[in-house]
């Protein structure tokens, strides 16, 4: 007999947890079959008509057995093989154009929940990015995405097939002979008995699979990537990472050879089963047969019956339990849809089309608050693995679990630059503490340069960040021109801006796209003019494939020096009023340190520039330096005032600029 391989998951639904679906999610998920809704319609259509062919084929051959060739009709005998012949070959052509159909349907869900999803995340806060794990997220958009297009592409459409094909064929069988088709469904009982117990035991062993397969996978994606290739080489780890991987490869082959086993052994004894309701059937059909009850043709059209009412029936066991994972999977798509977002634009906001650059922080305090975020929850896949935290270590569940949130406490710090210990005493009070920034208030005219000192955690990119509004205050309140930054458009703010961080970020791409994205319509004479001004011309232009050549994974086939040049440049194609710039240079050779300070001058020349400084000859150009110090501005003033305090600025000016200032 014939039967779904997945059906015996149908059959769990009483014992195995079950997803709840209530009638507003319901309500909701048909909101997204409505725009394909004459597709499903013709669907249904279909599965009317192939559900008729189907029932015809055991009539044509009970006629056959029963009249044709008993009375030598050799003119009906031509007609009936026709018969046999073009109702299949009419079905295929249903099925290809129902195919169709379904898959459009799937298809057009998928792209609406992928760019809903993607639209949304594209509104985020980065806190919300930084609380969350990227391998969730693309779960969400895959994982997730394609399992909610089942609900109505797969699931539905099998429930109405189903459905209306037991039904049909329960109707035509006993129209036949009511006796045999109680004895046919008297059989089921014993189908979900054994699939129960069978299927408890498969569930698990399934479930264990798809979590050494995510385990694999997770170690592949980690030891595979561009970060990770160059840790395992530069710790010579290579045959220890092969052991792994064979361990964990191992682990998947073993637990597949056990679910091939365990899976065929339960569709041996479902067969076995089955055969049973054939044998009761023939047997008790053939007696009645000899009784002269009904004909030799009617017990044989009985048994092609009966293998589309089993098979029907086990179908729509299963629907229930793969109807409520489809909708689980809509649950959290949604979930992710509903996401407030932190940074909201007004329905009233204005637009700034060319910024003088006026900037004032007036009273501003910010706290890194995972708690104040809308985050995404923990959601149990039914059916499916559970997330894969840690990579090498082999945690458990739980023990991973309490790591995460042990994890979460560091908040602070991960959003700073990291808290180091420095020669000075000055520097021995560890930087963490609530508030990142403490009442921050000061001024920025239009032009000026204003650098930002202090030790690493002491608040400076937490300042950064707010200017283009990746995080709002906490208290307080940032102008731009003397409107509140969140009283103006984010597209026309992101505009007025321009940000260097001090790690680059390149697309894996060419250096022409990774350019034109801070303008897409630039002409190539303004690439050349902007890589001019960043001092980058001349390199891109001796590479064999010029612009056109590809960066590598996040840039890696260029030196620190040349990434940070083509930052600027993009910067400079961008020609933003406000420039924020992490001027990380400390970390490069003296050519490419001089390359981009020769850069920055040209860069910020007539704009409004908020500049962490790493060197002495950025600070001496300031037209304002901010120190900062555990969220705080502590001094505030031109070089030579600050060393005149003796405060902080002159223990910086001790221990990381003299030995510059005496270079020069």
């Amino acid at each position: 007999m014939g039967f779904h391989t997945g059906g015996w998951w149908g059959f769990l639904s009483a014992s195995a947890e079950r997803p709840r679906v209530t009638w507003p999610l319901l309500r909701r998920v048909l909101k997204y079959a409505r725009p394909y809704r004459w597709n499903i319609v013709a669907m249904l259509i279909i599965i009317l008509f192939n559900t008729g062919l189907t029932l015809l084929t055991p009539l044509i051959l009970r006629t056959l057995i029963d009249q044709t060739i008993p009375q030598k009709n050799l003119n009906q005998l031509i007609w009936l093989a026709l018969a046999l012949l073009l109702i299949p070959a009419l079905g295929g052509v249903m099925a290809v154009l129902q195919r169709r159909l379904n898959v459009a349907v799937g298809e057009g869900v998928i792209y609406d929940l992928r760019v809903a999803l993607y639209s949304r995340l594209q509104r985020m806060s980065l806190r919300f990015f930084t609380n969350t794990r990227v391998g969730e997220l693309m779960s969400r958009l895959n994982n997730d995405v394609v399992g909610a297009q089942n609900a109505i592409s797969n699931t539905i459409v099998g429930i109405a097939t189903n459905l209306v094909q037991a039904t049909a064929v329960t109707l035509v069988m006993l129209s036949l002979e009511w006796r045999l088709t109680l004895i046919s469904v008297m059989i089921l009982p014993l189908f979900v008995l054994v699939a129960r117990r069978m299927g408890m035991r498969l569930r698990e062993i399934a479930r264990q699979a798809m979590d050494l397969n995510a385990q694999m996978n997770a170690m592949m994606n980690e030891t595979l990537n561009i970060g990770g290739a160059l840790l395992v080489k530069l710790f010579g780890r290579m045959h220890l990472e092969v052991e792994r991987f064979q361990n964990r490869a191992q682990a998947v082959r073993d637990i597949g050879v056990r679910r091939a086993v365990v899976g065929m052994t339960f569709f041996v004894i479902v067969g076995l089963i089955s055969a049973v309701g054939t044998a009761l059937v023939y047997g008790v059909g053939g007696y009645l047969v000899i009784q002269g009850v009904f004909t030799v043709g009617t017990i044989v059209a009985f048994g092609a019956y009966l293998t589309s009412l089993y098979s029907a029936l086990q179908g729509l066991a299963n629907a229930p339990v793969e109807f409520a994972t489809s909708v689980v999977s809509f649950e959290r798509v949604f979930e992710v849809i509903d996401l407030p977002a932190e940074i909201q634009e007004k329905p009233d906001a204005i637009t700034i089309h060319q910024a003088r650059g006026e900037l004032v922080f007036e009273d501003v305090t910010f706290r890194y608050d995972p708690k104040s975020v809308p985050l995404l929850r923990e959601v149990e896949r039914h059916g499916q693995i559970h997330n894969v935290t840690a990579v090498l270590s082999g945690e458990s569940p739980r023990s991973k679990l309490n790591n995460a949130r042990r994890l979460e406490v560091k908040e602070q710090e991960t959003h700073e630059e990291e808290v180091e210990e420095s020669e000075s005493e000055f520097f021995t009070r560890s930087q963490a503490r609530l508030d990142a920034l403490d009442h921050i208030s000061f001024r920025v005219e239009p032009g000026q340069l204003v650098a930002l000192v202090g030790p690493s955690g002491a608040g400076k990119t937490t300042l950064t960040y707010l200017i283009p509004r990746l995080y709002d205050p906490t208290s307080g309140r940032i102008l731009l021109d003397g409107y509140d930054l969140r009283d103006i458009t984010l597209d026309s703010l992101s505009a007025q801006i321009g940000m260097v961080t001090q790690e680059t970020h390149l697309f894996h791409d060419t250096i022409r796209t990774n350019l034109l994205y801070a303008r897409l319509d630039a002409a190539q004479e303004e690439l050349e003019a902007a890589c001019k001004a960043a001092n980058i011309h001349d390199f891109i232009q001796g590479l064999p494939d010029g612009y056109d050549t590809i960066v590598g994974e996040r840039g890696y086939r260029l030196s620190g020096g040349e990434k940070q040049r083509l930052a600027l440049a993009r910067v400079i194609l961008k020609d933003p009023r406000i420039l924020v710039l992490d001027e990380a240079t400390s970390h490069l050779d003296s050519e490419s340190e001089a390359l981009i300070q020769e850069a920055l001058k040209r860069v910020m020349a007539g704009r409004t520039s908020i500049v962490i400084a790493h060197r002495l000859s950025t600070i001496l150009a300031a037209d304002q330096i901010v120190v900062m110090n555990r969220g705080r501005i502590v001094e505030r003033g031109a070089h030579h005032e600050l060393l005149a305090q003796g405060g902080l600025y002159a223990t910086l000016y001790d221990t990381q600029f003299r030995r510059e200032e005496m270079k020069i």
